[in-house]
């Protein structure tokens, strides 16, 4: 299959819903005023330049952010992350072509408020909610948190949710809520493999879909842990769009979960797929 063609087949597929778009921090890249760190370096320097750690990991955003929760207090990771991601940058035509897709859930994996903003865009008051990651080392024993479109904490999923966006890692609005340290992942990486911390509802959304990497690399152990058992027991063919040669790691994980790699720049795929949507989205 030619990649025109794939893209259709992606088009279509969204609009009936059984496609679940995965997006990393590089789809910021597609917005013209990134007022918010969208690489792991560039926050971990926008933290480091704030509070002094030790040299040999001012890069490393994990290692930094334990750091600071070690020898500054919780609270004042917590407020460097507020900061960071205080501002939203407007989402670009792709955010809102996806957020206004049939697609009923979305797994977005950066702390930025981008795409929520895209769904408030194009969705209904109340006709979407937001699940997020939560930090063991403030909500002991909660994994999640559930909030309406409005931002208001709300006690569980509602049975009748149609679509959903899933933060696993947390997120600026509207709570603060962020897995960032090295204490954080360990919580979550103890439990991943039973699905614990991944809400009863995303398990049940990503039965038999697919699902598209966007704005994704998988070169760290830790985002191919997360995109493996987030996509656990869904369908058998999904699609990344990775421009650049994927290491050898990756080549692996692609591989072994047979994701199909669109050799394209995610702006070069953004065009192809809006052009691609259009007939999709009028049926």
């Amino acid at each position: 299959m030619n990649s025109q063609d794939l893209i259709h087949e992606i088009a279509n597929s969204l609009a009936s819903g059984a496609v679940i778009p995965y997006l990393g921090p590089d789809m910021l890249s597609l917005c013209t005023d990134i007022t918010v760190p969208a690489t792991p370096l560039t926050l971990a320097e926008s933290m480091t330049t704030k509070v002094s750690v030790p040299h040999k990991i001012r890069k490393r955003l994990t290692q930094a952010a334990q750091f600071i929760e070690n020898f500054k207090h919780r609270k004042s990771v917590v407020h460097l992350m507020n900061e960071a991601f205080a501002s939203t940058p407007a989402p670009s035509p792709l955010h809102l072509a996806l957020a206004g897709s049939g697609a009923g859930l979305w797994v977005d994996t950066w702390y930025d408020d981008t795409f929520a903003a895209a769904l408030a865009q194009t969705q209904a008051a109340g006709e979407w909610q937001q699940v997020q990651g939560l930090s063991q080392s403030e909500h002991f024993g909660h994994w999640t948190g559930v909030y309406s479109s409005a931002g208001a904490v709300l006690p569980e999923l509602p049975k009748d949710a149609a679509r959903i966006l899933y933060k696993p890692l947390g997120s600026h609005g509207p709570a603060g809520n962020y897995l960032v340290s090295d204490s954080d992942y360990v919580e979550v990486l103890t439990e991943i493999d039973i699905q614990t911390p991944i809400p009863a509802a995303v398990q049940a959304w990503r039965s038999g879909r697919n699902f598209l990497f966007l704005g994704c690399r998988f070169d760290d152990q830790l985002t191919r842990c997360f995109a493996r058992q987030i996509m656990k027991r869904s369908s058998d063919r999904h699609w990344a769009v990775l421009p650049n040669q994927p290491t050898r790691m990756e080549a692996r994980f692609l591989a072994e979960q047979n994701i199909t790699r669109i050799d394209m720049t995610l702006a070069q795929f953004a065009t192809a797929l809006m052009d691609a949507m259009q007939p999709a989205l009028t049926v």
